[in-house]
């Protein structure tokens, strides 16, 4: 029983952690939740996008340039909507204008993450953030040479 209890508390604090600082009410429950879905980005489960894949706008976390497979919190800037995955994110993307942006890696051009092209790039969830479809596309050509 103790082991469990150190194991829980263990997970609950890297969760609270690497969650942006998310409420320390969070229930074992979510935690677990939380760790199934980051297992499954890991693992590649079918469920989840693969390395290449496009992912929806509304399933990253802009601030952690991260594919999260679930809904994330809707921030409206500008008339623009931006997804972050907690309340220090909600908090952070309307104040700090670099979270909102990002670099396309094949034009090298400031992107709006708001209308951006997102790929996973990586099993861990990360993504990269493009101009369009067709600058991805241009972007995996010269990275196939």
């Amino acid at each position: 029983m103790t082991n469990k209890i150190i194991k829980t508390v263990f997970i609950l604090g890297i969760i609270l952690f690497i969650g942006c600082g998310q409420s320390a009410q969070t229930t074992v429950s979510k935690v677990e939740e939380q760790k199934e879905q980051h297992n499954n980005v890991l693992t590649g489960s079918k469920a989840s996008p693969q390395k290449g894949d496009q992912v929806p706008n509304n399933l990253v976390c802009m601030v952690n340039d991260a594919y999260m497979g679930k809904e994330q919190i809707e921030v409206t800037v500008d008339g623009k909507m931006y997804y972050g995955c907690c309340d220090m994110c909600k908090e952070r993307i309307p104040k700090d204008a670099s979270v909102r942006y990002a670099i396309d890696p094949h034009t090298m051009q400031k992107v709006d993450k708001a209308t951006a092209y997102i790929v996973m790039i990586a099993k861990g969830g990360e993504v990269a953030y493009f101009e369009s479809k067709s600058s991805y596309e241009a972007f995996r050509q010269a990275q196939a040479r």
